[in-house]
């Protein structure tokens, strides 16, 4: 089975999946960004699920992931991953990107999910470049889905048209060089 590869420009509180990524912070209880309209639209059961899951095992380690209900959101799950701060240390930096991606996906498939929209993680506050940061997600994605073959769609969901643009032209040389 093939898997949709596609980005779209919206609000990733009102897409249909069956799991949404959320790019959040190592505390787990909601921030700016998408973190906060999340939390904000999906309603204080996302928010108990966090609270459980912080006081379980501390939060969420930079890279890794958890998943929580979807509260009032139209997905099924919330998957939480904490990217990246930017800094110079961009091997590891990118590292932790790509593991965050790549955690989101491996929970999305443990819990049944065919459907996943990621944010762009780390490009807001921790200053990841974006153009970087599309790159590695992509590149992760592709080779996740090289040897999982669960998933039918995965969307990249922008809020900002540069990001839009980024992955746009990035996905349309992907399918040239197919």
């Amino acid at each position: 089975m093939d898997t949709t590869i596609e980005a779209v420009q919206a609000d990733i509180t009102t897409i249909r999946v069956d799991a949404i990524v959320n790019a959040a912070n190592v505390s787990l209880l909601g921030g700016g960004g998408v973190d906060g309209a999340i939390h904000r639209a999906g309603g204080k059961d996302i928010l108990e699920q966090c609270i459980a899951i912080k006081d379980k095992q501390g939060g969420c380690p930079v890279g890794e992931a958890v998943i929580t209900t979807a509260g009032k959101l139209p997905a099924q799950y919330v998957i939480h991953t904490v990217g990246p701060i930017w800094n110079r240390n961009t091997t590891k930096a990118e590292r932790l990107l790509a593991n965050s991606y790549r955690n989101s996906l491996k929970l999305a498939v443990e819990n049944g999910a065919k459907s996943i929209a990621f944010p762009n993680i780390s490009t807001g506050i921790f200053g990841f470049p974006k153009m970087k940061a599309a790159e590695i997600a992509i590149s992760t994605v592709e080779e996740f889905l090289s040897t999982v073959f669960q998933l039918e769609m995965v969307l990249f969901v922008c809020f900002d048209s540069e990001n839009f643009n980024i992955y746009q032209r990035l996905l349309a040389r992907e399918l040239v060089g197919q």
